[in-house]
């Protein structure tokens, strides 16, 4: 488990992406746009990215945030980990 002040190798502030994957239903892609827009309210959901899988049962979401700090990261992944219809954050 990490803590704020475990070291890490990013500089902030940068672009970091997200890609978060889900049982693709009707409430996923805003689910997740309104946790990640409570971490980092200036998110443009114009450049989330949507990916069904090859039989169309899971989407998988890109977002590109602009990390200020390792805390904001690490309560954005756990919260989004979190969530019910969210299956993997890489």
């Amino acid at each position: 488990m990490t803590t704020p002040d475990t070291p890490t190798l990013l500089e902030f502030p940068c672009d970091f992406p997200l890609k978060i994957m889900g049982a693709r239903c009707d409430d996923y892609a805003q689910a997740v746009l309104e946790v990640v827009l409570r971490h980092c309210p200036d998110y443009d959901a114009t450049g989330m990215e949507m990916r069904p899988s090859a039989k169309g049962t899971y989407l998988s979401l890109t977002c590109t945030v602009r990390a200020t700090s390792k805390t904001q990261l690490d309560a954005l992944y756990h919260e989004l980990t979190a969530h019910p219809l969210v299956k993997v954050v890489l």
